[in-house]
């Protein structure tokens, strides 16, 4: 692979469109491996849900590095199969750094004290249950790692390889473009394990109140927060994912 220089300091779109140019059409592997390895070594994380298709992603870093630091964003919310899931895979690959990340308690004493927040108000509660505590949590990374897919729902269709976060840093998307098949196709040639929820008819898993089964034909994140005029949680809003949204509704 070619050297560039140090991207520690990468913080505009035109360095995000150079990485893109020059390593965006990488495997996913292959792109792994650079940014873990050249680009921001001990300077990078992966945020894992440990969903039905997490397997893949984390299978790939453990093979390019087992110590990468892997941030689980624990609700309080979420189904004992996916925590369970969650230790299963942290023994398969052997990830030596998972941090089970968890909301600020002082936050949910004077926001959530009962629990219900989901279901007054769901977008403050996956602020307080998600994007806050991942804030947080990528302080002192310059890049992050996510499993987003364009195939997942129409809210992902443009998803770029590598864009910038809204904070400013790196963020890598390496199975943008994989299809349903190539998942499908990845957990065969591997044997991974499946995550069990999904044989119950859950192709997308998130915290228990807000996630339902989703029918033949729908998207895979249909069953999330069904009913809402709410597709995400807010983790993944960039501004480029802003500026799609704003685009759409023109």
């Amino acid at each position: 692979m070619n050297a560039i220089t140090p991207v520690s300091t990468v913080r505009f779109s035109a360095d995000i469109d150079e990485l893109v140019a020059r390593y965006g059409h990488l495997p996913a592997d292959a792109l792994l491996d650079w940014m873990c390895r050249e680009a921001f070594p001990g300077r990078i994380a992966v945020v894992s849900s440990f969903g039905t298709e997490s397997a893949v992603l984390l299978d790939m870093i453990a093979r390019t590095d087992p110590a990468t630091p892997v941030i689980f964003l624990n609700t309080g919310k979420l189904f004992a199969e996916t925590l369970r899931y969650r230790d299963q895979l942290i023994a398969r690959f052997g990830l030596r750094d998972v941090r089970d990340i968890q909301p600020r308690p002082a936050a949910l004493a004077t926001e959530d004290p009962d629990g219900r927040l989901w279901a007054k108000d769901p977008d403050r509660c996956c602020a307080l249950r998600k994007t806050l505590p991942l804030d947080d949590a990528l302080k002192g990374f310059d890049a992050w790692i996510s499993g987003q897919k364009r195939f997942q729902a129409a809210s992902r269709r443009t998803v770029p390889v590598i864009e910038a976060d809204a904070a400013g840093r790196v963020k890598v998307n390496p199975l943008a473009h994989w299809s349903r098949q190539d998942i499908d196709a990845a957990f065969a040639a591997t044997g991974l394990p499946r995550h069990p929820l999904e044989a119950e008819g859950f192709p997308s898993v998130g915290c228990i109140p807000c996630t339902t089964r989703v029918a033949a034909g729908e998207d895979p994140r249909a069953g999330r927060w069904r009913g809402l005029a709410k597709t995400e949680c807010g983790i993944h809003r960039s501004p480029a994912w802003q500026a799609m949204q704003q685009q759409a509704a023109e």
